[in-house]
């Protein structure tokens, strides 16, 4: 696949995956109580929860291109409102709940590593976030020139790789990000910043789609 299409999809998912969501908590909680290592089924769990995701997305997607080149326009323009609906929820967005220090250290419960998987790939398969992006927004960086395996591989790759570390960063950071995430101010700011910049990448997605059409 083209370099500046891969670039736009790391900036795109790299703001998507490092967003505080419902794994990015999970993780928070589940470092804070168990410690990195311990959490490592979590973030595995939701990473995989992702790429089934992407892959029942993956599938749809050849016979869509098939179907009409019109579709397939309609489907980016989808992607780039949706790419402007997350800015537009970041903007609204205000303080997220974290669990209490008091509760976590009052529950430090040894969960074994099935039971921690299990957690993370609920967690992730049912993540609005990710629900929403493999529907609408995944099918924008695939070519339909170019081989669709080959270009799948790169795309899967590349979300692995950035979900496992930002949520294991979460993870690792957990007790110390907890508070600072839980202050109305600091995530008003975090969320105009992602909001602007998800808006941002939206118009270009749109703008971009509509030239092609055009061409």
């Amino acid at each position: 696949m083209e370099w500046s299409t891969w670039l736009v999809y790391i900036s795109v998912i790299s703001i998507l995956i490092f967003s505080p969501g419902p794994s990015a908590l999970l993780c928070i909680a589940d470092g804070v109580k168990f410690g990195n290592k311990k959490t490592i089924p979590t973030i595995l769990g939701g990473a995989i929860a992702a790429l089934i995701l992407m892959s029942i997305s993956a599938v749809g997607l050849g016979a869509i291109l098939a179907a009409s080149e019109h579709l397939f326009f309609v489907i980016k323009m989808l992607g780039a409102l949706y790419l402007i609906y997350l800015g537009w929820s970041a903007w609204k967005e205000g303080k997220i709940d974290l669990p209490s220090e008091t509760t976590i250290n009052t529950k430090l419960v040894s969960y074994s590593s099935v039971t921690l998987f299990r957690k993370g790939f609920m967690v992730g398969i049912s993540n609005p976030k990710d629900l929403l992006f493999f529907i609408a927004l995944f099918p924008s960086f695939m070519d339909a020139q170019l081989p669709q395996v080959e270009q799948y591989i790169v795309l899967a790759s590349t979300w692995f790789l950035i979900d496992c570390s930002s949520m294991f960063m979460y993870a690792g950071l957990g007790s110390k990000i907890s508070p600072l995430l839980a202050k109305p101010r600091t995530m008003n700011i975090v969320n105009r910043v992602v909001g602007s910049v998800f808006i941002t990448l939206g118009g270009a997605l749109a703008a971009s789609a509509g030239f092609d059409r055009k061409g």
